[in-house]
């Protein structure tokens, strides 16, 4: 229970130990306890706490302070810091002590720890005071909570006590920058033994060299700490921008830190005065200058307000420009304004920029006329109009073109296009198209500005609209033979025929060294310059000719030597031959070759690098050579080649002629073979000469021995063996084969002799049931029966053969024909 109250409250359901921890108790509240012990008869009296227990967690001194350091040490007194402990033992750290332990190198004085604080410490800096100058010392700090102080830190030491000298050094920031009206601290971190003077310089960013000293008001101050120096600025504004320089000085030497401040804020007024660029009934376009002062941050717009000059309330008009140019529209005719421009950027808008009064209204008529105009890029349905803008503008730019045209047969003038033609910088052009092809057109422009339409201008000079004709362009040619005396020109038409139509060509040449042309006209596309100078080098060239005149020459390139010209043997084939030709026997072999070479080349034929055959005709004309072999056989296939030689060297081109012809005859032996006494065998070879096509088939034929006519016995046969069935047992046949291929059949080749149709006879059995009937001393007398099958024949004899026991050769014993089947062996 806690002490506030009366009724005690059940902890545990049951524990059978002699300890428990009370869970869910209240962090600060104070309880007693009582215990009562319990067995099978019942719940003894309890026993009750004495004292009351206040829950909390466990407390314990903290941890011992750490990172101890000495800072400044003077003569008698040396500055320590330090950090809290990273434990405080359950309960805030309430104080420090700070103990010294003085060294005693002589031994005389007895070493002890004495604190030296007298007043708890509650920072964790501290200054010790009234040392002995020039004595060594060792420090240590104790940290102290509820539970009591903590173990001593690690020591600093041992320092000998004295007057310590430092140049100064400075630590400042670089660059600050703060929104204007913000209190502003510079703070610079010094050091420096004895501590320096301080003073703070102050320049304009644009002139950093030009430094003053820092004036200090209820504005600006300084404040000086004993390791700092902080410059004060309240309610800073933007002419508080600039480099701010601190310099520390003591008897050992000089420091000076120096930062950038921006203070950023609203814009200055723009930069005057206010122009106007151009003044309507309507509208005025007023330009500025952007502000001296952006307030340190990009301007983002302009805000542009308007009043009327006997009037005070100032209208609004936009907050949009972004440039230093702006036409305010909405104006009335005859009244005055004065308008109000502010710069804008994210802190704000700046200061206003007023113009001086102005009246609305027209300082400009229409323009004047433009000059003539001219027409140019003239085809058969388009002309471009070209002309310049008017001498006067009538004091307004001008903003646009009316253009209008008329045919030279008419009097009513046609608008060309429906909006104003854009004015350009270098004089306006505009393409007409719609015209009709052969009419006759002149054209006249009008300006336009802010007054309205100007009167017109002059009539251009008359323009036919057809496409326009120019001579054309060069052809290309070149040279394709010469001999000593004549070179042959071809050339390609120009890319470019001027717009008319080519009507012929001039071929000009001269020799090296003359400066006159010679020229001759033709219509063609080809010609031969003869009558020329053998051993002369002349240059040649065609131009084309059109309704417009001559045009450009186009060149030769290479000078022409005149000589006979020596070309290498060529040969082709013509478009019928190709580099392997088959023809059927009976048929005609054809080889027409081209042959071309200067000198003209000497043309040999060939079959297999032998003579031709005897059949085989050469026709020649003055390009080609043919080769022409009638009524073919197979034995004119072969590798036929043909030879052009001339002094320009050698050519050769090989052609394969296959003859096809029908198959030869069949290779002997053709053999035939009883099967039964209806049918045969045939067996025969394939032909030599297969006619050039594989053998597809075998024709076979039979006749009877006694009769003349042939009768078809199968056709399609394709191996070298047959089954003739159906024949007729006893009779004589006579057989012919003849091979077949996809030309035709070939020849036929018969049996020698006849054959009879009968059953097929092999040897017989062996002899039945043989036993010895007599035995004599010197004879044996034997019988047996026929054997079960007579190989197809009649038996015509016996043969009977003996051996001796002991031997394995069997030796004849009957030497005539033996046809009974009882027989006696004697001189045994």
């Amino acid at each position: 229970r806690n002490i506030d109250g009366k009724a005690w409250t059940k902890v545990n359901a049951n524990c059978g130990s002699t300890s428990f921890v009370v869970p869910d108790l209240i962090s600060g509240q104070e309880y007693f306890f009582r215990v009562r012990a319990e067995n099978r008869f019942g719940v003894g009296p309890p026993a009750e706490t004495i004292q009351r227990t206040t829950a909390r967690d466990p407390i314990h001194p903290p941890d011992p302070p750490i990172k101890l350091k000495i800072g400044l040490v003077t003569k008698n007194t040396v500055s320590l810091t330090w950090k809290p402990p990273k434990n405080d033992g359950g309960a805030p750290v309430t104080h420090y002590n700070v103990e010294c332990l003085r060294w005693d190198r002589t031994g005389e004085v007895k070493e002890t720890w004495k604190q030296c604080n007298r007043r708890d410490v509650e920072e964790t800096k501290f200054t010790v005071e009234d040392l002995v100058e020039g004595g060594e010392y060792e420090f240590r700090v104790k940290a102290v909570n509820i539970a009591g102080p903590s173990r001593p830190s690690a020591t600093v030491g041992p320092l000998v006590v004295k007057d310590q000298t430092c140049p100064p050094s400075i630590e400042l920031k670089e660059f600050m920058e703060v929104e204007e009206g913000t209190d502003i601290k510079i703070v610079a971190k010094i050091k420096g033994v004895p501590f320096p003077t301080l003073t703070w310089l102050k320049a304009s960013p644009k002139k950093p060299d030009d430094k003053t000293p820092v004036l200090y008001d209820q504005h600006v101050n300084k404040i000086v700490d004993e390791d700092s120096c902080t410059l004060l600025i309240q309610q800073s504004r933007r002419s508080d921008t600039g480099l701010y320089t601190i310099t520390a000085v003591n008897n050992l030497g000089t420091a000076s830190k120096e930062m950038r401040l921006n203070v950023l804020g609203r814009p200055g007024p723009p930069v005057g005065p206010i122009k106007f660029e151009s003044i309507l009934a309507d509208k005025m376009t007023i330009s500025w200058l952007p502000p001296l002062d952006d307030g340190g941050s990009k301007i983002t717009n302009y805000v542009i307000e308007k009043k009327e000059a006997n009037r005070k309330t100032w209208v609004p008009v936009t907050n949009e420009p972004k440039e230093c140019l702006f036409t305010v529209p909405k104006l009335m005719e005859g009244h005055e304004y004065v308008f109000r421009i502010m710069a804008q950027n994210k802190y704000g808008i700046g200061e206003p920029l007023d113009s001086e009064p102005e009246t609305a209204r027209n300082l400009f008529t229409v323009p004047g006329p433009c000059d003539k105009p001219t027409v140019s890029s003239i085809t058969r349905d388009s002309m471009t109009v070209n002309w310049e803008e008017p001498e006067h503008d009538g004091g307004s730019p001008i903003t646009g073109y009316w253009l209008e045209r008329k045919e030279t047969t008419g009097k009513r003038w046609t608008r060309v296009n429906r909006d104003p033609i854009k004015p350009m910088a270098l004089g306006v052009s505009y393409k007409v198209t719609g015209l009709i092809e052969g009419s006759e057109y002149q054209f006249r422009v009008s300006a336009i500005n802010a007054a309205g339409v100007g009167p017109p201008s002059m009539p251009s000079d008359p323009a036919i609209a057809r496409d326009p004709i120019a001579p054309p362009g060069p052809p290309i040619p070149k040279v394709t033979d010469w001999t000593k005396s004549s070179v042959d020109l071809e050339w390609t038409p120009p890319l470019k025929d001027g717009g008319s139509r080519i009507t012929g060509y001039i071929v000009e040449y001269k020799e090296e060294g003359k400066e006159e042309w010679e020229r001759v006209e033709i219509r063609g596309t080809k010609f031969v310059v003869a009558g020329l100078k053998e051993g002369c080098f002349y240059k040649f060239r065609v131009r084309a000719v059109n309704a417009a005149g001559i045009g450009e020459p186009g060149e030769v390139t290479d000078v022409i030597e005149m000589k006979d010209r020596i070309v290498a043997p060529d040969i082709n084939l013509d478009a019928s031959v190709r580099d392997r030709i088959v023809v059927h026997a009976g048929g005609v072999i054809r080889i027409i070759a081209y042959v071309s070479g200067k000198p003209t080349p000497t043309v040999t034929w060939s079959r297999d690098e032998q003579a031709l055959p005897e059949e085989a005709k050469i026709e020649e004309t003055a390009i080609s050579s043919s080769l022409v072999i009638r009524n073919c056989k197979r034995s004119h296939q072969g590798l036929y080649t043909l030879l052009a030689k001339n002094a320009g060297g050698e050519r050769k081109k090989t052609i394969i002629v296959d003859v096809l012809d029908v198959p030869g005859p069949v290779g002997m032996p053709l053999l035939t073979e009883n099967l039964t006494n209806d049918s045969c065998k045939l067996s025969w070879f394939t032909p030599e000469d297969d006619g050039g096509s594989p053998i597809t088939n075998y024709v076979i034929e039979k006749r009877e021995s006694d009769r003349r006519a042939w009768t078809p016995v199968t056709c399609t046969v394709t191996r070298q063996n047959a089954t003739i069935q159906g024949l007729t047992e006893g009779k004589a046949y006579f057989f012919r084969i003849a091979a077949e291929n996809i030309i035709g059949m070939g020849p036929f080749t018969e049996t020698t002799k006849e054959i009879v149709i009968k059953d097929p006879i092999t040897v017989p059995d062996r002899p039945e049931d043989l036993e010895v009937k007599a035995v004599t001393k010197n004879s044996v007398t034997l019988t047996w029966n026929p054997p079960k099958y007579n190989g197809g024949s009649d038996i015509t004899m016996y043969v009977l053969e003996s051996r001796l026991i002991g031997k394995e050769k069997f030796h004849r014993v009957t030497k005539d024909k033996l046809l009974d089947r009882k027989y006696t062996v004697e001189g045994l």
